[in-house]
């Protein structure tokens, strides 16, 4: 539990990275409903229903389905959907329902990096395209500006984002300000507008005109995309600065500014060009050009910060290959770098900007993986209400139901916008499933090769009697829990002698983010000076073995690093040329995977100087 105290800075840390997505949702949403790839004619009826559709969505998959329902679904006090996966796998008995939950929750990990490409795109672009507006000559450099921004947003997170974080939330504080108050100005106007507050509106243009409102949700999604962030972010901030920041600042900004646009629509049609920048005067036109291109920054920023740290729960629960993961801030644990994740976002954002040129363009490739993020969210969530819950299942059947029936509704709108650039994020997503699918196959077969040419430990000591031994410690680093390790194998057969103590280390991820101190080591004495150590770290967490066995010393067995040396089995992965248990091709892409991972030295922090590895080769 956060401290009252803590309460308002917290409020406005989420107000600055949480609702970046969607508090600029505003500066496109509107324009591409009515003036986008399916247009729909602005009439004053038209104009209603569409701002009933917008409202009621964000209360829908918004307000109800994430703030109140999903945001209660915390792991540990973590968020997003491998957090879910996680706790649902934790709770499901049957191995086929495990398989089930587990290849939604990747799969909807997947579609995450498919949106992170285009958020940062669309969200700077549409931005910079008030530059048109102001001064419509300089129209043809609003392409190389938004390139140049994105560059410098990539370049400078190997720095860090503390102190530009710190400006964050005072900046997003005045963004959702001024959302507000331009709209409110427009709404004291015109006050007609409020009357789309009532969903007769919003079911009586869904009934009057069915195909032009299905046509229609594919823009509306629009205005709830980053709905999913609050509960992906939920850990940064926790769960009730995040439905106070929403109830009480976030959603009546939103809500007043797209009114607001609305009530402009109805007295000057014309608008629709670019409504957000003329709700303004003239005079305020550069000023909010420059907040509304630092809003979109901030916007980008939270979704690159979001995908580094899927990359690293990734990483730990064994997703993809080891990865450079670099630590940009001595308090902050959340504050990371990983420079693979950041340079293949910047490729694929600045490929889009030069590919689709406009945020309307780009409108057409978003709301795939959003809509297809929230639908597997909603599955998973069902599966939360009926096992940890224990919800009544026809009350899981009716709520459920309902938001799915959504979320497929909206699925299918976007699903149109394929040939248009939806089908981006798609082949992105199915790109990204096939690397962490063929990265948890490959593991598993490479574990059961090794377990396969390896000794019971029963059988090993037996063997050992007579070996020479030598002072100091050696540590073997072995995935198994059980059994002898190759490098120890190896470095038995070249070397001849054994060190006096020998150490197992397994490190272990658990399902959980974090993972205490007091459960963090298991220590085993066995027979003749060996000892088996389990390191137990949470998938928030970044292993770190010196200091681990550090703590050892509770345990009776403290270690001197100058006397330790690490033996790490180097594995070379050799593609069988057959079809065997795993496809060729996906075998030769984890033989790739494996070749380029970051070395265990490095992500388990051990001393260079101080290890030796043995080289092993394995066919699958």
């Amino acid at each position: 539990m956060h401290s009252r105290k803590a309460l308002p800075a917290l409020t406005v840390g989420a107000i600055g990275v949480v609702f970046g997505d969607i508090g600029t949702s505003p500066l496109y949403a509107l324009k591409e409903i009515f003036n986008g790839h399916h247009p729909i004619p602005v009439t004053p009826e038209n104009i209603l229903g569409i701002l009933s559709m917008v409202f009621w969505s964000i209360m829908v998959l918004v307000t109800l389905k994430y703030v109140l329902i999903i945001m209660r679904a915390d792991n540990r006090g973590e968020g997003g959907s491998l957090a879910l996966l996680a706790l649902i796998v934790d709770k499901a008995k049957s191995r086929r329902l495990t398989w089930v939950v587990s290849m939604l929750g990747v799969f909807a990990a997947a579609l995450f990096y498919g949106d992170s490409m285009i958020t940062p795109a669309i969200s700077v672009l549409s931005a910079v395209e008030g530059l048109g507006i102001v001064a419509p000559e300089l129209q043809s450099f609003v392409v190389p500006i938004t390139v140049t921004i994105l560059t410098a947003l990539f370049m400078i997170q190997r720095r860090g984002t503390g102190a530009v974080g710190l400006f964050f939330g005072p900046v997003m504080v005045g963004w959702f300000a001024v959302l507000a108050v331009l709209g409110l100005n427009e709404i004291i106007r015109h006050p007609e507008v409020l009357a789309a507050l009532n969903p007769m509106y919003a079911l009586g243009f869904i009934g009057n005109h069915t195909a032009l409102a299905f046509l229609a949700l594919g823009a509306v999604v629009l205005a709830v995309t980053g709905g999913e962030a609050l509960y992906t972010d939920m850990g940064h901030f926790g769960p009730f600065p995040i439905r106070l920041a929403w109830f009480a600042f976030v959603m009546p900004a939103l809500v007043l500014n797209y009114f607001g646009q609305g009530a402009l629509l109805l007295n000057e049609p014309a608008s629709i060009e670019n409504p957000f920048f003329h709700l303004g005067p003239s005079w305020a036109m550069i000023p909010m050009l420059i907040l509304a291109t630092l809003a979109t920054v901030i916007a980008s920023q939270a979704v690159i910060s979001g995908a580094f740290s899927v990359a690293r729960q990734a990483v730990q629960m064994g997703l993809l290959p080891r990865m450079l993961i670099v630590h940009t801030s001595g308090q902050e644990e959340g504050q990371i770098y990983v420079p693979f994740t950041n340079w293949t976002l910047y490729l694929a954002v600045v490929a889009l900007v030069l590919g689709f040129q406009s945020s309307s363009n780009l409108a057409a490739a978003y709301g795939i993986a959003v809509t297809g993020t929230m639908m597997i969210d909603t599955v998973l969530i069902a599966f939360v209400m009926v096992l940890l819950w224990r919800w009544n299942r026809l009350l899981v059947a009716l709520v459920a139901g309902s938001l799915l029936a959504v979320d497929i509704a909206f699925f299918a709108a976007n699903a149109i916008k394929i040939p248009q650039g939806g089908w981006f994020p798609i082949a992105m997503g199915l790109v990204s499933f096939t690397v962490l699918t063929t990265w948890r196959r490959g593991r598993g077969i490479v574990q059961e090769e090794i377990a396969k040419q390896g000794l019971s430990m029963n059988d090993f000591m037996a063997m050992i009697g007579s070996v020479h031994r030598v002072h100091g410690t050696a540590v073997f680093m072995t995935s198994a829990k059980d059994g002898v390790p190759a490098a120890l194998l190896h470095n038995l057969k070249h070397n001849q002698v054994m060190h006096e103590r020998v150490v197992l280390v397994t490190v272990q991820t658990a399902d959980t983010p974090y993972v205490s101190e007091l459960d963090r080591i298991y220590l085993h004495h066995l027979k003749q000076g060996f000892i088996r150590v389990i390191l137990r770290y949470g998938f928030m967490e970044d292993p770190d073995i010196p200091s681990a066995l550090d703590h050892c010393s509770r345990f009776g067995e403290p270690f001197d690093m100058m006397e330790t040396t690490f033996y790490l089995s180097r594995e070379t992965v050799i593609p069988r040329l057959s079809r065997s248990r795993i496809a060729p091709w996906r075998a030769r892409l984890f033989a790739f995977m494996t070749k380029n991972a970051t070395s265990a030295t490095d992500f388990f922090r051990i001393p260079n100087n101080r290890v030796v590895e043995l080289g092993t080769q394995l066919v699958i």
